[in-house]
């Protein structure tokens, strides 16, 4: 694997920036990567543009700022406008199809994260269904890697619910293998 630039971007309170931790955190801990996690936020934390860029490599990260993501995530329409003019050339999009437009964003893969949530009946965990969709579509880390971060990283009581979002949003992913 080469190095990757992940960026993932929504709204304050969709927990973009716990994604980010988490795919950090899988990629460093428990697949044996290295992985820098930055985070950037506006003043109005909820419902302003948020964005959180995870930069994971095999080798060491000697340069750890995004200059262009190869894999952009969209939670929201404003973090399309916003993000979505400075990624590589073929970098691989995946969107929340029901938040954002597919055609706001051109070659993009879409699963319904936020959907995915509700009909679990908490849309909290919209944010970890687009991490299964991102790991079953990129592979930029091991389904097993997420799995142990999330199960570290969430409240005990929330694991099984976490896990089922997850495993959905992955389903999604394994299908457009991105």
């Amino acid at each position: 694997m080469a190095r990757h630039e992940v960026r993932l971007a929504g709204f304050g309170g969709q927990g973009i920036i716990m994604s980010g931790y988490i795919l950090g955190k899988a990629a460093a801990l428990y697949d044996g990567k290295d992985a820098v996690f930055s985070q950037s936020y506006g003043p109005e934390a909820r419902g302003g543009a948020c964005a959180a860029e995870v930069v994971i490599d095999d080798d060491a990260v000697d340069y750890p700022v995004l200059t262009r993501p190869d894999i952009l995530v969209l939670m929201s329409q404003e973090a399309a406008r916003k993000y979505s003019s400075d990624m590589a050339e073929n970098a691989t999009v995946l969107i929340d199809e029901d938040l954002v437009p597919a055609d706001a964003v051109p070659k993009c893969f879409g699963a319904p994260t936020t959907r995915i949530a509700e009909d679990m009946g908490r849309r909290i965990v919209a944010n970890i269904a687009m991490l299964g969709f991102l790991t079953g579509a990129t592979n930029v880390v091991s389904r097993a890697a997420m799995e142990e971060a999330i199960k570290s990283s969430v409240p005990e009581k929330t694991i099984p619910l976490n896990l089922n979002a997850f495993n959905a949003g992955f389903e999604y992913g394994q299908r457009s293998q991105a």
